[in-house]
């Protein structure tokens, strides 16, 4: 028995797919304007232990995720600029070369982490007949109204609205300020987007040339695919207030029922305890990771060790900690491996019982990494010890088969020397020296960053 929590009901649920043996599953894909951050990247490594641990317990996926690359506009709640069309302009690109390249770099982080991708792979400008239909469909049914710059979603028509967040349809303060007057509610959202006549992106309605609204794409795509009724949906906790709701109601008025089973989100990644945000500059990406030293897996390790809907703290002492512990546990898999000897049947049938309980029980990896620990360490060197801890690998997907890569930094000789100084001119308490090695080191294009422990260089 596998039990989740279910966002929508605020409780753990036992998963009870609506066809027996399989999983039907939709997860909420990357926008693909810019560069993949860490923060980002959680939500993957959540939705590729989730496919995991459904595997491990023998049911099939059929799982659908999506590739935002048009409609997204820079506020969440249909305003601002359009994010593919505002880096294209920023980048000296069109759109789709904007897509394709940001698409590639999401998924070589994938790999990196190796997470597990679903079965269909849908981009949102594939879709725009089905969406302009599925609009169609919600004016049918008296949903929609038009206004100036689009097409939108009455949400007075649907009481159920907040019933994700816990927002009432009263409790406009905590909307945003509106720059559009003309909608009947601040929690209305846009369907379609009307568009000047040099918006690139942009296509032939029944209700003018326009793009579609973000939320309408999640609705239309795992509908095409997963029908008018599925298991799960996953996505970010960002997305919970306004994406997800607004599928709700567009999903559950379109089909006249409740479209979604269980809804799953994954927390935020802090950094060094606070929020992580570009103006604060602690905004991080796999790739930068790499280039101080760290391999991705020891991320993915570092995620697994927190369960996925709470918030965690990422810190580079926690980074290497990471690290350190990844390249331990395989050294002691890999001890297991080389041993003849067997442990006793009830011995085995006692760690994978344990490690069941805790995968099955929302996906408690953190205790399911105890138990693994707690088993290589603690028994004599076994073959059969070694083939339940790559059994265990299943679900963690850290390849305990394979020793840990070694990544090398490539921050230059120069630039390390410089750190290097700079460190010793803050321990002797030589501050204006340390600012001016610091400032050389920001002219040769890098920063440091101080820890506990020392100092982390890293590109800017």
């Amino acid at each position: 028995m596998i039990k989740l929590y279910n966002t929508l009901t605020k409780r753990n649920e036992e998963l009870k797919p609506i066809h027996p043996g399989l999983v039907k599953m939709y997860t909420c894909g990357p926008t693909v304007y810019y560069y993949p951050h860490i923060g980002n990247m959680r939500a993957y490594v959540f939705m590729d232990t989730l496919r995991r641990v459904l595997k491990y317990n023998d049911y099939k996926i059929l799982g659908v995720m999506n590739i935002t690359d048009v409609g997204h506009l820079t506020d969440d709640a249909d305003s601002g600029d359009d994010k593919m069309e505002k880096a294209a302009q920023k980048e000296h690109k069109t759109p789709w070369e904007i897509a394709k390249y940001y698409t590639n770099i999401f998924f070589d982080n994938l790999q990196k982490l190796n997470i597990d991708i679903p079965e269909h792979i849908t981009k949102a400008t594939e879709y725009i007949p089905q969406m302009i239909e599925f609009i169609k469909k919600l004016e049918a049914k008296g949903y929609t109204y038009i206004i100036d710059d689009g097409v939108y979603f009455d949400v007075s028509k649907f009481p159920a609205y907040g019933q994700l967040s816990n927002k009432s349809l009263d409790d406009v303060g905590v909307a945003r300020v509106e720059e559009n007057n003309q909608k009947r509610h601040p929690f209305d959202f846009a369907l379609w987007k009307f568009v000047s006549e040099n918006h690139i992106m942009k296509w032939d309605s029944p209700w003018g040339v326009g793009c579609p609204g973000w939320h309408i794409e999640c609705s239309t795509m795992s509908g095409d695919i997963l029908g008018d009724h599925f298991d799960i949906h996953t996505g970010g906790i960002d997305h919970l207030p306004i994406h997800h709701e607004n599928e709700i109601a567009q999903n559950d008025c379109a089909y006249g029922h409740r479209v979604v089973n269980m809804w799953l989100h994954n927390e935020f990644v802090l950094v060094d305890g606070g929020k992580m945000s570009k103006s604060l500059g602690n905004i991080y990406t796999l790739d930068q990771l790499q280039e101080m030293g760290y391999s991705p897996l020891s991320y993915k390790f570092f995620c697994l060790n927190t369960n996925y809907n709470k918030k965690i703290n990422f810190t580079f002492d926690a980074l290497k900690s990471s690290q350190t512990a990844l390249i331990n546990l395989k050294k002691l898999i890999a001890e297991h491996k080389s041993s003849d000897a067997k442990t006793s049947p009830d011995t085995l049938a006692r760690y994978k019982k344990e490690f069941l309980d805790a995968v099955n029980d929302n996906l408690n990896t953190a205790l399911a990494m105890g138990v693994l620990f707690a088993m290589v360490k603690g028994e004599s060197k076994s073959h059969d010890i070694y083939e339940l801890a790559i059994d265990f690998d299943r679900v963690f997907g850290l390849k305990l088969d394979e020793p840990e890569e070694k990544v090398e930094s490539v921050v230059p000789v120069e630039v390390k020397d410089l750190a290097e100084k700079r460190w010793q001119a803050k321990l002797s308490k030589d501050y204006a020296q340390a600012d001016v090695l610091r400032q050389q080191i920001s002219d040769m294009g890098y920063s440091v960053l101080d820890s506990k422990e020392g100092y982390v260089i890293e590109r800017k």
